[in-house]
This record gives structure tokens, C-alpha cells and sequence, in this order.
């Protein structure tokens, strides 16, 4: 495993006109340049990663340019690529898309082809929606839209301005349905992202100027304020810095990842699996194993932090009720201190945070590797697992959603239809009682009820020595002698501070939440066993396992929305 496999890609797509002005051609090549040399000096932990579909004009422009810089090169095609050579104008325009595809890391081909709206010439549909189709997938699987574009408006279906409008709006006439409306419409994410440069075209009825010396450019997003910024959004920059901050964890420990990361593939299946699905699982191989590695950082902070605040206030109890040493006082002191320290490295290293967006990541890749290879796809053609995954939530986790808009970029691009993909998505993800996602809510939901019963006894237990040592200084409390009076009292609030720390720790870790989101999710896996058990054909096993994989990345989102408003600082200490 080397470097490049554990760093994330930052992907850049192209979309722009064929018919470029020649004289702007250096300067448009001068600004890509520019940006590509920012992007990758400003995220040096991420892989930037060109995405072309190298048509005439704008895309090879761009393909070339990341040629030029040694940059990883991925090419979609609208259709097969002999039908795709037809529309270029010249065989020297072939020649050159041969030869980038030879130098790219990636060439693949977008598959399915619906018949045409009601109303449609079905030539022209044959002719334009492989093109509406490609900008879809291309909005869909980059965290920046490179336009470059002369700005105007358009109604030509999969034309620059379409691909664009998609972008922001999630919306392309004659494609998208006028009845369906997305939550993406209205909510400010981080797939809006433009790079426009601005352009002129050869075609166009506005005479081009010839003597411009520098090409106009903006960071173009669906901000209301600031649609046009020369910056990019702190937003996008936030979500980007996440996404170098995973890699960098990656490279860290790379070797222990290598040795010691879950696979959820089978290497013994004789399943066909779907185009590209070693990257999602391999992500899901990273982000499981980080997600690990900081969940044990966060519960050992944890302990250590209830474990002092239960020695402060023994120490305090001592000094109070047993001997006024100042030994006590300084006990006190110190165990606040380690509690103190041991904080500050929590959050330094955002061990907790990491320990969530991981966990949240590697649930969520989960489901996009069973739904790839059961071949699941949403009702929108266009819409793709990462597309409703926390998109209601904290505009942060949108890096979340970047990781596996390219972890399922191929993917996507070839739904599986393999009838043992189904059986196998079933069989390893649902299971049994006993093993997979059903087996697994299983144990935990029996683990949390115990660990909860545990500090339910320990409450009672100090609620009944608490009442046994009232009645005991109530009757015989004059004839006890001082030391064994003070010792009954040290005793007494030993065990009930014990529960309030236990009490403290099971809010920390959310504990009664867990249980009632275990047992919700084993009720979920419970049904859809049974439905699929029951179910008479492939396509129905689909749908339920849609409904199945809808209903634990909502889960998931609210796991991790819960767990973020549990604090990890100082103040557990105080409000014990």
C-alpha cells in the first residue's frame, strides 16, 4: 500500500464549450494551471485528480493540462467510445483523445439508456442525453466543477450551462422530472462548487476581443450574498481541510492499517462483483480501522477523566468528614490536573470528533458497498448514495459525503445486475441472528442493557446503604465513636458518588440512547430479514434493501448528531 492509496482524491471535473476562440486558449490554460498549482499546495494531503470526458475544446484543454502536471487523469464516457469518436469533427481530434486515454489512470463508460420523454424526437434523445447524462454524473462525483463557460444561459440539453444549473440546482430540464422535487434544492452544501472561467466562443453571435490579456475568473457557488467570490468559501475550505486531515491519519498509520483492516469482501464468493467496488471497500477498510483507533482514545479519556473526578471528591470527602490533611487538598489538585491534561490532548489530537465523522464515514460506505453490489439504485437515476447522507445536517459533514462521492465513482457509472450480487448483499449484510448487521445489533443492544442494569444496581445499592447509615446515626449515632462515625460518612458518600460518576459516564457515552438505537436498528434488520426472506424476485429484495440501507444512514445521522452534543472537556468534572 503506498501513499497515493491512502490519500483521498481531491477531484476536479470539466465541463465547457467545444468551440473555444483560439487567441483565449493560452490564457485559459495559464488560469487551470494556476488553480491546479493552488489546489495541490494548498491541500498537499489529498491527491487533486482531473476528471475529463476529453470532448473537443474545454475538456481536452483541461486533460492536457493535468497531463502536463503528472496529475491522475479519469475519463468517463457519455457512451461507447467508437459512437463518441463519431462526434468529434477531425481525425486529428481523435488522435488526441487516443492518446489521452492512453496516459489516463481511468477509462470507463456510463451505462443505461432510458427511452425518451413523451414528445421527444427519439434521434435527438439518442444524440443529447448521453451528454445530459455524463454532466449528471460528473456534478454528482467531483467536489469542484471546473467551468469553463461564457456564462449565458441554455436551454441544449447536457450543454455547459444544463451541467452547471444541475450543480446548483439540482435540476436539468427534459431530464430530471418536473414532479420530483430534492432536498438539495434548497439546502446550501458542499456540492455547488464552481471554478468559472470565463470564455468566448468561436460560434457565438458577439464578436470575441482579441486583445484581452487576462481571462476572468470567480469561485461561483448558491450563496445569496456572495455568489461570486475571488476566495474560496470558507465553507468549501473547511470540508476540504477534513478531507486532507482523514489522509493524514491514513498515511499515519498506514502500515497498521494494511495489517489489521476489516474487508467486506469475501474473497471465497463466487458473486460477480460491480466495477470499482475494491475502492469503496478499501475506503471502508480505512475509515473502520481510524474509527477504531479513536473511539479507544475517546473512552480512555473518558475513564481517566471519571475516574479522577470520582478521586476528587473522595479526596474532598476525606479532608471533610475524615482528617483535615492538606495532603487531601493536594490529592485533589493533582487528579484535577491529570483529568486537565489528559483533556487538552483529547482536544488537540479532536480525538472524539474524528472518532464519530470515522465512524459516521465508514457506516455510510457500508451501505454504498452492499447497495453496489446488490445493485440497488435510487428511483432518480441521478441521484446517487452520498446525495441524501447527513445532507440536513451540520454543513461540516459535507466531507463525509466528498469521500464517497469518489469512492463510488465507478461504481456508479456501471450498476451491477449480477443476481448473486443480491444474495450476497443479504447473506453478509443482513446475516442471521448470529451474524452480520442482524447478529451484530443483536450482541450490542444485549451488551448495552446489561451495562446499563449494572449502573441501575449500583444506584440502588447507594441508595440502600445511604438509608441503612441515616437510620444508624439516627438511633445508635451518639454512642459511635468519632472514627467510626467519620468512616461510616466516608463510606456512605463513596458509594453514592460512585453512582453519580458511573451515572456521569453512562450519559457521556449515551448509553440508554444506544440501547433504544440498537434495539431500533434490530427490529429493522429483524423486518427486512423476514421481508426478503419471503420476497418472490430480485427486483423486490432491491427495494427492500433500499429501504433497509435508507433507514441506517438515517440512523446513523442521528447517532452522530447525539453524540456531538455530549461535551468531553473539564466540565464532565463539575457537573458530577
Amino acid at each position: 500500500m503506498t501513499s497515493d492509496d491512502l490519500q483521498l482524491p481531491l477531484v476536479v471535473a470539466v465541463t465547457g464549450h467545444r468551440d473555444l476562440v483560439e487567441h483565449e486558449i493560452p490564457l485559459i490554460q495559464v488560469r487551470v494551471k494556476a488553480l491546479f498549482g493552488q489546489l495541490q499546495s494548498r491541500y498537499p494531503d489529498n491527491v487533486l485528480t482531473v476528471m475529463s470526458p476529453l470532448a473537443e475544446g474545454a475538456d481536452m484543454l483541461v486533460a492536457e493540462v493535468a497531463v502536463e502536471m503528472s496529475l491522475p487523469l479519469i475519463v468517463p464516457l457519455p457512451k461507447s467510445r467508437e459512437a463518441y469518436l463519431q462526434d468529434f469533427r477531425d481525425d486529428r481530434s481523435r488522435q488526441r483523445f487516443q492518446e489521452l486515454c492512453q496516459k489516463a489512470s481511468d477509462v470507463f463508460e456510463l451505462t443505461g439508456m432510458p427511452p425518451p420523454p413523451t414528445g421527444v424526437d427519439y434521434d435527438k434523445w439518442l444524440q443529447d442525453y448521453p451528454y445530459a447524462h455524463l454532466g449528471t454524473y460528473l456534478s454528482a462525483h467531483c467536489h469542484i466543477l471546473l467551468a469553463i463557460w461564457d456564462g449565458m444561459p441554455s436551454s441544449h440539453l447536457g450543454g455547459t450551462a444544463q451541467v452547471i444549473k444541475f450543480h446548483h440546482d439540482d435540476v436539468m430540464p427534459g431530464v430530471t422530472p418536473e414532479t420530483v422535487a430534492t432536498q438539495k434544492m434548497l439546502v446550501d452544501d458542499e456540492s455547488d462548487l464552481v471554478f468559472h472561467i470565463q470564455c468566448s466562443r468561436s460560434d457565438s453571435q458577439v464578436t470575441p476581443k482579441t486583445d484581452i490579456t487576462s481571462i476572468t475568473w470567480s469561485w461561483f457557488t448558491k450563496d445569496a450574498a456572495k455568489p461570486r467570490t475571488q476566495i474560496l468559501p470558507p465553507q468549501h475550505e473547511l470540508i476540504f481541510q477534513r478531507s486532507g486531515e482523514f489522509s493524514a491519519d491514513a498515511i499515519t498509520h498506514g502500515e497498521a492499517i494494511l495489517r489489521e483492516r476489516a474487508s467486506l469482501l469475501d474473497t471465497g464468493s463466487t458473486a460477480v462483483m460491480p466495477f470499482g467496488i475494491e475502492r469503496v471497500d478499501h475506503l471502508f477498510g480505512i475509515a473502520d480501522w481510524l474509527a477504531v483507533f479513536y473511539q479507544r482514545k475517546t473512552l480512555r479519556t473518558l475513564l481517566v477523566t471519571h475516574i479522577a473526578a470520582f478521586s476528587m471528591g473522595l479526596m474532598f470527602i476525606l479532608y471533610s468528614d475524615m482528617q483535615s490533611w492538606r495532603s487531601f487538598l493536594l490529592a485533589f489538585l493533582g487528579f484535577f490536573g491529570v483529568a486537565i491534561v489528559v483533556q487538552w490532548f483529547a482536544r488537540r489530537g479532536s480525538w472524539k470528533r474524528k472518532y464519530l465523522d470515522y465512524r459516521t464515514l465508514a457506516e455510510g460506505l457500508r451501505v454504498q458497498f452492499y447497495w453496489a453490489v446488490a445493485g440497488v439504485a435510487s428511483e432518480n437515476k441521478w441521484k446517487f448514495t452520498h446525495d441524501s447522507y447527513l445532507q440536513s445536517q451540520n454543513p461540516e459533514f459535507g466531507w463525509i459525503r466528498n469521500v464517497m462521492r469518489v469512492a463510488g465513482m465507478s461504481c456508479d457509472a456501471v450498476p451491477n445486475r449480477d443476481r448473486a450480487g443480491t444474495r450476497y448483499a443479504i447473506e453478509n449484510w443482513v446475516g442471521a441472528p448470529d451474524r452480520g448487521q442482524l447478529g451484530y445489533f443483536k450482541r450490542k443492544a444485549r451488551d448495552r442493557i446489561k451495562r446499563h442494569q449494572v449502573t441501575e444496581r449500583i444506584g440502588q445499592a447507594s441508595l440502600f446503604i445511604s438509608v441503612i447509615t441515616v437510620t444508624l446515626f439516627i438511633f445508635w449515632g451518639p454512642l459511635l465513636p468519632e472514627s467510626i462515625s467519620n468512616l461510616v460518612k466516608v463510606f456512605m458518600g463513596a458509594t453514592l458518588l460512585l453512582y453519580a460518576v458511573r451515572e456521569g459516564y453512562t450519559y457521556a457515552v449515551g448509553t440508554k440512547e444506544l440501547i433504544k438505537q440498537y434495539e431500533f436498528m434490530l427490529r429493522i434488520f429483524d423486518n427486512a430479514h423476514r421481508r426478503l426472506t419471503e420476497a418472490t424476485s430480485a427486483d423486490e429484495q432491491r427495494m427492500i434493501l433500499y429501504a433497509l440501507g435508507q433507514s441506517a444512514l438515517d440512523e446513523h445521522s442521528d447517532w452522530i448528531l447525539m453524540h456531538r452534543e455530549r461535551s468531553l472537556d473539564e466540565s464532565e468534572i463539575w457537573r458530577m
